[in-house]
């Protein structure tokens, strides 16, 4: 009997130390494949993903809470480092752009005011090159925007009543409101309006008919502006923020990338949500620590 007791004693331990070596290089497993999405994730420039922090000893879970958070941090410092190489290669291209088109303008104003040139065969030519290049110094100086934007002048703005005045410029569309009333925004009132109107009309483009703004809170508030229009491509999605980029035949491509760069100079970042609001096909986020509040 001391002898089968013994067995079954023997028997219990390495069950259980065969359960707890298989559950430890499971867990490693499960490691390894967290630090490959990882990896895979800024290897592809995607610096936003979260990975759950369920399942994990307290040390990893602290650490993998860290991790996603600093994924966050990269995220907008990549953000503001391409706004930063896009103004100073925008600021060097109308200079240059800016200093070629400007002589020639001008001596073709002078050959077109000779008396000799009205009327002549030259007359159509020239006129043709001076009209040429007026319009690509109008059109370099409408990108000057992106270069040249007056610091902000931030102040606590009522998020209600302002986006009450956003709804108003666009009455066919159904609006839809989830704030508490007393909600407020540090944030410029003339760059906010701005940017909340070029959201508005990218959605009607893409055919909206519904909008909704909403508060989220994770860690802190976050502004979402949600739209029912078409959903925006994922090749393309990595490209809305870039200068000058457009799908649309008539689009200039700034109005994102100068939303992005009037929000960047008030700390608050803009970007589009991996996960759309539920009945919606395209969510923005405005997201600032603790820039979105309600007073009791």
């Amino acid at each position: 009997m001391i002898i089968i007791k013994i067995i079954y004693l023997i028997g219990g331990i390495c069950f259980i130390l065969g359960s707890l070596i298989y559950l430890f290089f499971r867990h490693q497993r499960r490691l390894k494949a967290r630090a490959f999405l990882m990896r895979e994730a800024v290897r592809n420039g995607d610096y936003a993903f979260r990975l759950p922090t369920s399942g994990l000893l307290p040390g990893e879970r602290a650490l993998q809470q860290a991790l996603n958070d600093m994924q966050g941090d990269i995220a907008r410092l990549v953000a503001r480092h391409e706004v930063e190489s896009w103004q100073k290669l925008t600021r060097v291209l109308t200079h240059e752009i800016m200093n070629a088109t400007a002589p020639i303008s001008s001596i073709c104003q002078a050959y077109l005011s000779n008396p000799q040139i009205k009327g002549s065969e030259y007359e159509e030519g020239i006129q043709a090159i001076h009209d040429t290049s007026k319009s690509l110094t109008n059109f370099v100086d409408s990108y000057r925007k992106l270069t040249q934007l007056q610091a902000p002048v931030v102040e606590p703005l009522p998020l209600v009543s302002f986006l009450e005045s956003i709804k108003a410029l666009y009455p066919d569309l159904s609006w839809h409101f989830s704030l508490p009333q007393n909600a407020t925004l540090e944030a410029d009132h003339n760059m906010l309006r701005q940017v909340f109107i070029n959201l508005t009309k990218n959605a009607i483009e893409a055919h909206a008919t519904d909008i909704d703004v909403r508060m989220s809170r994770n860690d802190h508030p976050i502004l979402l502006f949600s739209n029912n229009g078409e959903p925006i491509p994922a090749d393309v999605a990595r490209e809305i923020f870039i200068p000058f980029f457009t799908t649309k035949s008539s689009g200039t491509g700034i109005g994102l990338s100068l939303s992005r760069q009037m929000l960047m100079m008030q700390n608050i970042e803009l970007g589009l949500s991996d996960n759309c609001l539920s009945g919606y096909h395209v969510t923005f986020y405005l997201e600032k620590q603790d820039t979105i509040k309600t007073t009791k």
